[in-house]
């Protein structure tokens, strides 16, 4: 019985991190493992606390859910300064902005509506609006601990190819945030001594000389001496999923032997878990392997990747628009 009581009040729990991990076996690059462990999280960690917390622990836990969000709206104004500063005013600059607007918002509508006593139906949407921001706040944290879990996570494999993502050029040559992205890639082959091909992944956009895969290979053959037969170009591309399609016609044609082949996905920290659940998605094996991002930039770059999956992901935002439309509807029927 001693036995039987945390069982049955850790259950849920055991449930969700068994779901979590027979997922995350199968197959690590899926949207559905960030949300499993979301659901673990919120049902482990207020269980534990209570379970042996102390009730001296209760005020200073109830602070600080209080303060999260003030914390969160004046880093991500602050952030968004910093940005404007060093990469210019344009819409993805001041997206942490944005999202602080949202925030505000969505935490002000009921008490407003409120004050000015809307009529019900207006409630009704406002009720719509909180229930899609509940879904969209907690896939929000979970994919930025789950997207940070899969990068952190070590994995020792030797690649067969080496895909380096496309980032953009200044004057033909490779921004520094695509450097960085080569650089990770060349480390990698150093690691692996030497074994797999590059490829060298982004197409030629309207205002620039040459296209992105041209110049990751330009920069691998001069400055880290890399033989050109090591290097294969896909210069077609022009958003991330293209790069994996094309790049897997590259590397199939190239591929000689009856056994699969490995990949390596490298590309910007923020944007591993989105190229590797694409990859997912094409049925290549791989994996993501992120580079450095500056710290100032990090947020605005997640904010913008995960908008980007947010799209793909949008059915659960149908299925709460139908379950809170239904009461509404039956509502003004009556």
């Amino acid at each position: 019985m001693k036995i039987l009581g945390p069982l049955i009040v850790y259950s849920p729990s055991i449930a969700l991190a068994i779901a979590f991990g027979l997922c995350y076996r199968k197959e690590p690059r899926q949207f559905k493992n960030a949300v499993l462990l979301g659901f673990f999280l919120i049902t482990f960690l207020p269980t534990l606390l209570m379970s042996f917390g102390h009730v001296s622990m209760v005020a200073p836990l109830f602070f600080a859910i209080l303060l999260a969000p003030v914390i969160t709206i004046a880093f991500l104004f602050m952030n968004t300064f910093v940005v404007v500063r060093h990469e210019g005013f344009h819409l993805s600059t001041i997206l942490p902005a944005l999202l602080v607007l949202a925030i505000i918002g969505w935490f002000s509508l009921f008490p407003v509506l409120i004050i000015l006593r809307a009529p019900a139906w207006l409630m009704g949407i406002a009720s719509l609006i909180t229930a899609e921001g509940l879904w969209f706040f907690f896939t929000f944290v979970a994919l930025l601990l789950y997207s940070t879990l899969y990068r952190l996570l070590p994995r020792k494999r030797v690649y067969n190819y080496i895909i380096i993502h496309g980032a953009g050029l200044i004057d033909g040559k490779p921004t520094p945030l695509l450097r960085g992205r080569i650089e990770k890639a060349y480390s990698l082959w150093l690691h692996q001594n030497k074994q797999g091909k590059f490829v060298a992944s982004g197409g030629q956009g309207s205002d620039e000389a040459v296209s992105e895969a041209q110049a990751i290979a330009t920069y691998l053959m001069r400055v880290r001496d890399v033989p050109a037969e090591q290097i294969l170009l896909e210069d077609k591309s022009t958003t991330t999923f293209e790069n994996l399609s094309y790049s897997r016609e590259i590397i199939s044609a190239d591929w000689s032997s009856d056994e699969p082949y490995r990949t390596a996905l490298v590309t910007s920290d923020y944007h591993v878990f989105r190229a590797s659940e694409y990859a997912h998605q094409l049925g290549m094996k791989a994996d993501g392997v992120g580079s450095h991002t500056r710290a100032y930039y990090w947020p605005t770059a997640f904010i913008r990747e995960f908008i980007a999956i947010t799209k793909a992901h949008w059915m659960p935002y149908l299925v709460i628009a139908i379950l809170s439309l239904i009461p509404m509807a039956i509502s003004l029927i009556r």
